[in-house]
């Protein structure tokens, strides 16, 4: 079974390039193109999309108000956020209302197809440099407020989750966290898997915006 993606951005430009990219990998199958919030919404229910690539500045509909849609409409879709550095306060409100990661739109065709996958396949991608850098920068202005509840909600996890929630914040992959802590990639992903349920985050995402709130 071939990943459906759908992808929305009101630039027609920005659209032929990601289908470029992404029907080069035989894996992947663009199902539909939508030039707002609205047509995303609709092509995502019409063709069971399993990722949604969805621009935030779109007409009609923007891309926040597309995502709270989808999250109750089509909550089996994975909605991965385009965006540029300059709409950092509009990517943390994506990714605390269920958005599956965020990319830039000058990304690397190879860590396009790579997020795509992660979506599919129920992780949030980290784009390991670029959201360090917009995770450092959101975490830096909501610090004081949200500290105190992040560190309390963390208490629930053992030293070992802890160190692994840490890496998360990083945006380490499995890989990579299995590496730095001598750990298997599988017990990489038991413990995320842990960590998701005890923390009740949705994804890796917020528990990496958790993870950087508590300081860890």
């Amino acid at each position: 079974m071939r990943i459906k993606v759908v992808i929305a951005d009101d630039e027609p430009l920005i659209r032929a390039g990601i289908r470029m990219i992404l029907t080069s990998d035989p894996a992947i199958e663009v199902a539909a193109e939508a030039a707002n919030g609205r047509e995303a919404i609709e092509a995502a229910r019409a063709h069971g999309a399993d990722v949604v690539l969805l621009d935030i500045q779109m007409p009609v509909m923007d891309g926040l108000t597309a995502l709270a849609e989808l999250r109750r409409s089509t909550p089996a879709a994975r909605v991965i956020i385009l965006t540029t550095f300059g709409e950092r306060e509009n990517v943390l409100r994506a990714l605390e209302h269920g958005g599956a990661g965020f990319l830039l739109k000058d990304t690397a065709p190879a860590e396009l197809i790579a997020a795509v996958r992660a979506a599919a396949a129920g992780d949030a991608y980290l784009s390991p440099g670029a959201t360090r850098h917009v995770v450092d920068q959101l975490a830096t202005g909501r610090a004081a407020a949200r500290g105190e509840e992040a560190r309390r909600r963390v208490e629930v996890l053992s030293a070992r989750e802890r160190d692994v929630l840490a890496l998360l914040g990083e945006g380490l992959s499995n890989a990579d966290a299995g590496k730095r802590l001598h750990m298997s990639e599988a017990t990489v992903k038991t413990y995320v898997s842990r960590i998701l349920a005890k923390l009740e985050c949705e994804n890796r995402v917020q528990a990496a915006l958790l993870a950087r709130d508590a300081g860890l």
